[in-house]
């Protein structure tokens, strides 16, 4: 008896959640990795130029949509997984019981794809966020230029949206 059997004995079910939460828990991770970096600057920039404070706010709002974005994938999620028959798992699963085990793990996959995304994108437009309000203090002209940058980041995590949305797209539980 090896690792392998461990996972192997394990509910699909329990690997659909897992991914439910992965997505989730990473997002908002990286969300408030995002904020965090993006509004240590502003506030620190914001004492030599107080001008920054409200227009640099949309750093914070690409990094909350990094958020709302894994909360989305996971009501979907949770919804392909509603009336899931109870589960035993057999030596070779075969027919619905095979179809079981490839979507909760296929969750299990989107989730990660999601959630890894969601975590990377909202570091990048925290670290762009956090440039933006540093070069926006020094220089004023900067502010449009970085944050297009910013938008080009931001543009990770609905690319991370776009994979999970097609992967969960094909994950079908057998009903009850």
């Amino acid at each position: 008896m090896g690792w392998l059997c461990t996972f192997k004995a394990v509910n699909p079910v329990f690997w659909a959640y897992m991914g439910i939460a992965f997505a989730l828990g990473f997002s908002v991770i990286g969300a408030a990795w995002g904020i965090f970096l993006t509004g240590s600057s502003i506030v620190g920039a914001g004492v030599k130029a107080p001008r920054i404070s409200s227009k640099n706010l949309v750093s914070i709002i690409f990094c909350e949509a990094v958020a709302i974005y894994g909360v989305i994938l996971a009501i979907i999620m949770a919804n392909k997984i509603e009336g899931v028959a109870d589960f035993t798992m057999p030596a070779v699963p075969t027919g619905n019981q095979a179809q079981m085990v490839a979507a909760g793990l296929n969750l299990f996959g989107v989730g990660m794809s999601v959630g890894f995304s969601n975590l990377f994108c909202g570091v990048c437009v925290g670290v762009s966020g956090s440039g933006c309000a540093l070069g926006d203090a020094q220089r004023p002209e900067l502010f449009v230029k970085m944050l297009i940058v910013e938008i080009f980041g931001s543009a990770l995590g609905l690319f991370g949206i776009i994979v999970g949305l097609i992967q969960a797209n094909g994950t079908n539980f057998p009903k009850a």
